[in-house]
C-alpha cells in the first residue's frame, strides 16, 4: 500500500499545527483535542437567573464553552452566583469571564469562580487615545510594559493558584495607541500586542494560555493568525489559537463571512477552538460552528449527505427524494449517504459514501454499499430499501430519546 493511501483524508488536506493542551474546565483546547465550539451569552450578567437559563440552553444546544461578560466588580460576583447555580443544576459546561477595561481587579475577583479569564490587551491597561503620531521612546515603551506587568501579575497569580486558563484576546478594533503608532493598524500590531502579554506571562512561569486575534475583516483576521502561528513557531511557542471573525453581522452573509475566515485557517491546520459571532440568538452560532468543522472533516456531528445538483440526466425528482432520505436517516450520525441523479457521475462522485442511492433510469434506482452496487429496485421503493439495507448491515439505530422521527421515517423504521 502506498504512503498516500495509508493517510486519512484530513491528513492529505492539512497538517494540524501542534500546540500544548490547555484545560478549560472539562474541555481541552489544543494538544490534538477536537476543535472546541464556544459562544457567549447575551443576557446582562447582573440578571443571574436569566444568565443561568441561557447558559443551560446553550449547553444543551451543543456549546462546549460559554463566555460571560464581566464589566464591573458587581458582575464579577454575579458570575460566581451564576457558576454555582449552573453546577447545582448538573451542568459542567466551562464558563469564561470576559474582562475588558481596567481589568486587573475584575479579573482577579472573577478568576475565583470561572474556568478561564479572557483579557483584551488593548483595553486591559487602558490609556485614552490622544491622536499621537510621533514615535514612542524606549523609556516610554518600558514604562507602559511595566504598567501592564504590574496589572497583569495579580491575575497571573490567581490563575496559577487555581490552575485555570487565560485567553489573551486581541481585537483589531481596540489596539492600544502605542501599538498602532509603532506597527500601524495592522496584523503585525495585533501579533505584537499578543506577544507582549505572552512574554509577561512566561516571565512569571505561566503558560496556560489560549491566544486569539480577531477582526471584522476576513483578510485582516487571516493575516494576523497566519503571522501569529509563524511567529510562535519561530519563538518556540506552542499556544493554541481561538478563531473568529468578530462582528460578522447576521443572516446568510455573516455565516459565509465567518466560514471564509474560520474555515480557511482550519484547512491550513491553524486553530483549536472557534466561535462564530452572529448578531442573533447565540444558539444560532452553534450549528454554524459544527457545520464548518464537519465540512472540513474535523468533527462528525450529523449525517454527511452527498447529493448532486441535478441536471438533464437526472432519472428521478432529486429534491423530493433527497428530502425523504434525510427524513429517514438524519439521526444516523457517523454515516455518509449519497443521493445521485444518474449512473454517469453517481458512483464516481459519491466520494467515500457508506451508502448510495443512484438513478438508473426506467423508474429504477440502484442502491450502493460504498462503491459496490447491491440491488436495482423500483424507484418508489428506494428509500424503504435503503433503510432495510442499513438495518441488514447492523448500522441502524433508533433516534435518541426525545428526538422524534418524522412520520415518513416512522413508517420506514417499522418496516422489516
Amino acid at each position: 500500500m502506498s504512503e498516500m493511501s495509508e493517510q486519512t483524508l484530513p491528513e492529505l488536506i492539512y497538517t494540524r499545527r501542534r500546540t500544548r493542551a490547555v484545560a478549560v474546565g472539562g474541555v481541552t483546547i489544543g494538544g490534538g483535542a477536537p476543535v472546541a465550539v464556544q459562544s457567549m451569552i447575551t443576557e446582562e450578567t447582573r440578571h443571574v437567573a436569566a444568565c443561568v437559563a441561557q447558559i443551560i440552553a446553550m449547553a444543551e444546544a451543543g456549546c462546549e464553552i460559554v463566555r460571560v461578560t464581566t464589566p464591573t466588580l458587581t458582575e464579577a460576583h454575579c458570575l460566581g452566583e451564576i457558576q454555582a447555580e449552573v453546577r447545582r443544576r448538573g451542568y459542567s459546561v466551562p464558563l469564561v469571564a470576559d474582562v475588558h477595561h481596567q481589568g486587573s481587579d475584575i479579573a482577579v475577583a472573577v478568576a475565583q469562580f470561572v474556568d478561564k479569564v479572557r483579557i483584551n490587551p488593548g483595553l486591559f491597561v487602558f490609556r485614552k487615545p490622544r491622536g499621537r503620531a510621533d514615535e514612542y521612546t524606549e523609556s516610554e515603551v518600558r514604562e507602559e510594559l511595566a504598567a501592564i506587568e504590574a496589572s497583569l501579575l495579580p491575575v497571573i497569580t490567581v490563575c496559577k493558584e487555581r490552575d485555570i486558563a487565560m485567553r489573551i484576546g486581541v481585537n483589531h478594533g481596540s489596539l492600544a495607541e502605542r501599538l498602532t503608532v509603532m506597527h500601524g493598524d495592522t496584523p503585525l500590531g495585533m501579533v505584537e500586542s499578543a506577544l507582549e502579554y505572552i512574554r509577561i506571562c512566561e516571565a512569571h512561569g505561566y503558560q496556560n494560555l489560549v491566544i486569539s486575534l480577531k477582526a471584522s475583516r476576513v483578510q485582516v483576521m487571516l493575516a494576523a493568525n497566519r503571522l501569529m502561528a509563524r511567529r510562535m513557531a519561530e519563538m518556540g511557542m506552542d499556544y493554541p489559537l481561538h478563531l473568529g471573525v468578530t462582528e460578522a453581522g447576521d443572516g446568510e452573509y455573516a455565516r459565509v463571512k465567518s466560514t471564509a475566515g474560520i474555515g480557511t485557517l482550519l484547512a491550513e491546520g491553524i486553530g483549536d477552538t472557534i466561535r462564530v459571532s452572529l448578531s442573533e440568538d447565540p444558539i444560532a452560532e452553534i450549528p454554524v460552528c459544527y457545520d464548518i468543522l464537519q465540512a472540513l472533516g474535523l468533527r462528525k456531528t450529523k449525517v454527511e449527505f452527498i447529493a448532486c445538483p441535478s441536471c438533464g440526466r437526472t432519472k428521478f425528482e432529486l429534491t423530493s427524494v433527497l428530502r425523504q432520505v434525510k427524513a429517514a436517516t438524519n439521526h444516523l450520525v457517523g454515516l455518509d449517504i449519497a443521493v445521485m441523479g444518474c449512473i454517469v457521475n453517481g458512483p464516481g462522485e459519491m466520494a467515500d459514501a457508506d451508502y448510495g442511492y443512484v438513478g438508473k433510469g426506467g423508474g429504477v434506482i440502484t442502491l450502493y454499499r460504498g462503491k459496490s452496487p447491491v440491488q436495482n429496485i423500483p424507484q418508489e421503493e428506494g428509500v424503504s430499501a435503503l433503510v432495510a439495507l442499513i438495518k441488514a448491515d447492523g448500522r441502524w439505530t433508533d433516534p435518541p430519546e426525545g428526538q422524534s422521527l418524522s412520520p415518513f421515517a416512522k413508517e420506514l423504521a417499522m418496516a422489516g
